[in-house]
C-alpha cells in the first residue's frame, strides 16, 4: 500500500525520493572511483568500495520499485518477487553488518598493531573478510526468509508498507509466536557483529590513550570517525525498525523509519566517508 493514505503528497515524495537514490547512485559510484586511485590501495579503501556497491544493491532493490507505486495504481507484487525483494534487503543488510565489523578489525590491527598491519592485512585477508561478510549475510538471508514464508499466513494481502520486510509480513500472519521468535533471531544477528565492534573500539580507545600526544591522539580518533558514525546510524536505524516492542508501532512511524535504512543511509555513507577523510577529499578534488 505505499504511502497510499497520503495521497497528496505522492509526487512530491516521488520527486524526494528520486533526487535522493539519483544522490544515492552517483555519491557511491564516486566513492568507488575514487578509492580505486593507486595512492588509496590501502584495506580501509577496499572495504569502503564494497560498502559503496552494497550501498548502490540495497537502495535498488527497494527504492525504484517505491518509485513506480507513487505514481501508479497497481501497487502489486508477485509472492516470488516480494520473497525476492525480502531475501535482497536482508543479504545486503546482513552483509553490511558484518562487513561493518570486518572494518572496524581493520581499524583495530592498523592503530594496535602498525608494525605488522601491511602483513598482517594483506589483500588475501581483506577478501576473505568480504566473502565472509556475503556468506554469513547469505545464511542470515535463506534462514529468515525461509522462516517468514512458512508462516501461516490467514490475513489480507494487503501489504502496509511500501516494500517486502520482515515486520510487515508478519503482521498477515495468525500467530504472533513467529514475531516473537523473529525478533529473537534478528536481535542474535545485529548483536554478533555489534559485539566485535564493541570490543575492536574497546582495544582501540585503550590504545589511543597511552599516546602522549593530544596531536597523535586527535589523528588516531579521526581515522574511526567515520566508520563510527556510519555503525550509530546502522545500529541504530536497524534496532529502531526491527526491535521495537510492537505496542510502540504507529502507521507513519513503521514505514518512515525504515526509509533511514534502506534511503536515507546509503545516500550518507559516501558523504559521510568523503566530509571527514583528508585523503579522499585530495584525490576527489584531483
Amino acid at each position: 500500500s505505499g504511502f497510499s493514505k497520503h495521497p497528496e503528497l505522492q509526487h512530491l515524495l516521488f520527486f524526494t525520493f528520486c533526487l535522493i537514490y539519483a544522490v544515492t547512485i552517483i555519491g557511491n559510484l564516486l566513492i568507488f572511483m575514487v578509492t580505486v586511485h593507486p595512492s588509496l590501495r590501502m584495506p580501509m579503501y577496499f572495504f569502503l568500495r564494497v560498502l559503496s556497491i552494497l550501498d548502490i544493491s540495497t537502495a535498488s532493490i527497494v527504492v525504484p520499485k517505491m518509485l513506480v507505486n507513487f505514481l501508479s495504481e497497481d501497487r502489486s507484487i508477485s509472492y516470488m518477487g516480494c520473497a525476492t525483494q525480502l531475501y535482497s534487503v536482508i543479504f545486503l543488510g546482513a552483509t553490511e553488518w558484518y562487513l561493518l565489523a570486518a572494518m572496524a578489525y581493520d581499524r583495530y590491527m592498523a592503530i594496535c598493531n602498525p608494525l605488522r598491519y601491511a602483513i598482517i592485512m594483506n589483500s588475501r585477508v581483506c577478501v576473505s573478510l568480504v566473502l565472509l561478510s556475503c556468506c554469513s549475510g547469505n545464511v542470515v538471508s535463506v534462514v529468515q526468509t525461509a522462516w517468514v514464508f512458512s508462516l501461516p499466513f490467514c490475513g489480507p494481502r494487503n501489504i502496509n508498507y511500501f516494500f517486502c520486510d520482515i515486520p510487515p509480513l508478519i503482521m498477515l500472519s495468525c500467530t504472533s509466536l513467529y514475531e516473537k521468535q523473529i525478533i529473537t533471531a534478528t536481535a542474535l544477528v545485529i548483536f554478533t557483529p555489534f559485539c566485535l565492534i564493541l570490543v575492536s573500539y574497546a582495544c582501540i580507545i585503550s590504545s589511543t590513550l597511552k599516546i602522549s600526544s593530544a596531536e597523535g591522539r586527535h589523528k588516531t580518533f579521526s581515522t574511526c570517525s567515520s566508520h563510527l558514525v556510519v555503525v550509530i546510524l546502522y545500529c541504530g536505524s536497524g534496532t529502531l525498525i526491527y526491535l521495537r516492542p510492537k505496542a510502540s508501532y504507529s502507521q507513519d512511524a513503521k514505514k518512515f523509519l525504515p526509509l533511514t535504512h534502506t534511503a536515507i543511509t546509503p545516500m550518507l555513507n559516501p558523504l559521510i566517508y568523503s566530509l571527514r577523510n583528508k585523503d579522499v577529499k585530495e584525490v576527489l578534488i584531483r
